[in-house]
């Protein structure tokens, strides 16, 4: 018996292990880029990512530890079940009720592992993501000023510098404008020709100037302006609230209290904590215990399902625990939506998909120790869906018209051009590939569908989203996953193919037979190619529209205001460049009607180009754009102009115009579009347009070179896991995943990091973009060339 211990433990526990990392992977995706750039800006040392990385993964383990025993349980058991060695085992006089003891061993662990991580690590982990975010704020605010590129994230300030160069422990700021918004209507002005930015505290830097002045207005009385100047000053700045730090969330302060604090906060009658009620601490506290018993409550159904999948095998395993961890979250979030809502107390609220479960688990336990029809007819859905999986994929191999698929289209290009490619070995293995690929890139959307949804029911609950605007939401949002999964999917495919060939000997057979390694992986990596350009044509033609609409579709579901593209409330924006490539002339205004043409409180800055002091202001309670002059025309305002320290001339109007002020109106409506949501000519030009606008355009020329990088990171990965695939010798597909998820974790990480130097000007755009595909690619090119063929 002990021996049939140990072989079943092993087998369940390497697939959990490796499901465990496969889901922790995503959901660590998510923050990959953002915790890069916190390195690349200098705003964190090595050692504060590698502290990030440590307090976000406990929060991740919550979920998906209890993922990872389900997995392990339902692919175990359904391979020895596939091989027959489950019905081996039983004839041997091992009962159901001694695999439970067996698999038990697995789920105890892991609830034992899953209580300590949330009840111990995560609220330590939450606190100290808090203290690390706010030690990072000044820090990050100094380093995230980008040169010509309006600044808001100061509290009451709003900052436009021409040019920044770090330093140590500091940045020094060339042409300084700063506008002090304490009184919106009239903003006080600062002006340096340089400054120095160090920390000052947690909640503050210090900017010492240098060769500036000061400007300031009265709110009441226009004839009312002082004018200061000075050689150096100092000015210290609260930073408020960094908008992409992303270390957190917005209930972090709540997932970091101890569970005795919550207790003592969910059951006290003065609970003096404003905002928050009560019941939200008896939901923390009842969910820190119910996620890790949902180790043996999965179990209780994983046992029975995993060894009534006779033919299935793990593709049917695989499909059973996306659908179990699909309802169980669903049903656990739903509960915890009503518990809020008070339509459940908190301990049914949160502990109703576990007692759902365990019932369910019971039932199917007793139908299988009496020889019931229920489990059959249960077990039979998994592999029903199996083997609908698996005829889709067929189906879709063929076009409407006749079996029309890649292979078909390259056997009629080679009989049309008489090229000896595809032949019948080619077609062979491009099937093989293509299947795989299929599969797998259903699995893994199927993934990331499942994630988003757990993420948005509460939403969707609490504001009562009606499914089918959830079910469009969901089905715009499948295209992004796509996009986004493909060169993974390819990674795992070609591992898992070349995998099979290699454990089943046929490798060698076709070696054997005379043909090379590389003639070998040419229908894949053809296949690949067309597949990469496949992506770049999907980009173009279909992505941005269908990412537009599920944008729009998640803020209904947010139920955020509606947004639009247009973005006509801008208060700052800088003026078109002059001869030196540089701008000097700053518009701000309070209201811009782009329908009319039409500013309200507008007010124009206009600088010295050499010291970037303020040579002229004017403001204007209205102005209009005026077609028959093709100018503006300024209305009930005032214009100053200045020498120094002076004020040169003070001249109010009531209506004029001013010829050297030349901006067009459609210079004010900037359109404001993530990357994704554009075609590549879309974004260059988009590009183009706001370049001399004062808007920060670097993040969006990386986008612009990933756009063609990205979709042939596909082919490179195909390329780098052709070597990685037959060195795995016969160990299985089990090993081919676990080596995909390990080189996909190296290529975010390197993509990450070049993408973040990009962001803020380390390296030029085009090699920000290209060198994670370059690298990856020499690597991969020299590792086939060293493989025997």
């Amino acid at each position: 018996m002990r021996i049939f211990t140990r072989y079943i433990l092993r087998e369940v526990t390497s697939y959990a292990v490796l499901g465990g990392v496969l889901f922790t992977f995503m959901l660590f995706m998510r923050n990959l880029g953002d915790i890069v750039a916190l390195v690349v800006r200098g705003s964190a040392s090595l050692m504060d990512v590698l502290r990030i990385f440590a307090y976000l993964l406990p929060s991740f383990l919550i979920m998906t530890i209890p993922m990872a025993v389900l997995v392990g349980i339902l692919l175990g058991l359904s391979r020895l079940a596939a091989d027959s060695e489950i019905t081996a085992m039983r004839a041997s006089g091992v009962g159901v009720f001694q695999f439970i003891r067996i698999i038990s061993i697995l789920a105890l662990t892991a609830l034992v592992g899953s209580l300590f991580n949330s009840l111990y690590l995560a609220p330590k982990s939450a606190a100290a993501t808090l203290a690390l975010q706010d030690s990072l704020k000044s820090t990050q605010a100094s380093f995230e000023v980008q040169p010509r590129v309006f600044y808001e994230d100061f509290r009451n300030y709003v900052l436009f510098i021409q040019d920044v160069k770090p330093a140590s422990g500091a940045a020094l700021w060339r042409h300084v404008f700063l506008a002090d918004l304490t009184q919106p209507a009239n903003p006080n002005i600062t002006t340096a020709d340089e400054a120095v930015v160090v920390s000052n505290d947690p909640q503050s830097i210090r900017l010492h100037l240098v060769n500036g002045g000061q400007h300031q207005t009265s709110p009441t009385d226009p004839n009312q302006y002082n004018i200061s100047t000075f050689a150096s000053t100092d000015l210290p700045i609260q930073t408020g609230v960094q908008e992409d730090s992303h270390l957190g969330r917005s209930n972090t302060p709540i997932l970091a209290l101890p569970l005795s604090n919550l207790w003592r906060l969910g059951h006290s009658p003065d609970n003096t904590v404003p905002g928050v009620r009560a019941n939200v601490y008896r939901i923390e506290f009842h969910r820190r215990l119910s996620y890790p018993f949902a180790c043996i409550v999965l179990m209780l159904i994983g046992v029975p399902l995993g060894l009534s999948s006779k033919r299935g095998g793990k593709s049917t395993g695989f499909v059973l625990t996306i659908a179990l961890v699909f309802i169980y979250y669903f049903l656990s979030q739903i509960g915890i939506a009503f518990a809020k809502n008070g339509k459940l107390s908190p301990f049914f609220g949160v502990w109703g998909a576990n007692l759902l479960f365990a019932a369910f688990g019971l039932a199917l336990l007793y139908q299988m120790s009496h020889s019931g029809i229920a489990l059959g007819l249960i077990s039979s859905v998994g592999t029903g869906l199996n083997k609908l999986l698996n005829r889709i994929l067929r189906d879709r191999q063929s076009a409407s018209n006749g079996n029309f698929n890649i292979a078909t289209a390259l056997r009629r290009f080679r009989s049309t051009f008489h090229i000896q490619f595809p032949l019948l070995l080619d077609d062979y293995i491009m099937r093989s590939y293509a299947s795989n690929f299929a599969l797998i890139l259903l699995s893994f959307s199927s993934v990331f569908l499942i994630f988003t949804f757990f993420e948005l029911i509460g939403d969707i609950i609490r504001n009562r989203t009606a499914l089918i605007t959830v079910g469009d939401y969901l089905i715009n949002l499948i295209p992004y996953i796509l996009y986004n999964v493909t060169p993974l999917c390819a990674l795992v495919a070609v591992l898992i193919t070349f995998g099979a060939l290699n454990r089943s000997s046929e490798l060698t057979a076709m070696k054997a037979t005379g043909t090379s390694l590389y003639r070998i992986v040419t229908p894949v990596l053809v296949t690949t190619l067309l597949i990469a350009i496949s992506l770049f044509a999907f980009d173009e033609l279909y992505l941005p529209t269908a990412n537009r609409r599920q944008e729009a579709l998640r803020s209904v579901i947010k139920d955020k205001p509606a947004q639009t593209f247009l973005r006509p409330d801008r208060k700052w924006i800088s003026g078109q460049a002059g001869p030196s490539g540089s701008s000097t002339r700053i518009f701000y205004y309070q209201f811009f009607d782009a329908t009319k043409n039409v500013f309200a409180n507008l007010t124009v800055f206009e600088f010295d180009p050499e010291t970037f002091a303020l040579k002229r202001r004017i403001f204007a309670a209205s102005a209009h754009w005026n077609d028959r002059i093709d100018q503006w025309v300024f209305e009930n305002g005032w214009q100053r102009t200045f020498e120094g320290e002076t004020i040169a001339s003070y001249q109010p109007f009531t209506i004029t115009a001013f010829p050297d002020i030349h901006e067009q109106p459609s210079y004010f409506v900037k359109e404001d579009r993530p990357a994704q949501e554009m075609s590549y000519n879309e974004l260059s030009h988009y590009i183009s347009d706001l370049n001399q606008s004062g808007f920060d355009t670097k993040r969006l020329s990386v986008q612009l070179n990933r756009k063609i990088a990205y979709p042939l990171i596909t082919l490179v990965m195909a390329i780098l896991a052709v070597p990685f695939a037959l060195s795995m010798g016969k160990r299985g597909s089990l090993a081919g995943i676990a080596t995909a998820i390990g080189l996909a974790i190296a290529y975010w990480v390197v993509d990450g990091l070049f993408q973040a130097m990009g962001n803020v000007n380390t390296l030029p755009a085009a090699l920000a973009a290209w060198t994670p595909d370059l690298l990856f690619g020499i690597a991969g090119t020299y590792l086939l060339l060293r493989t025997s063929t």
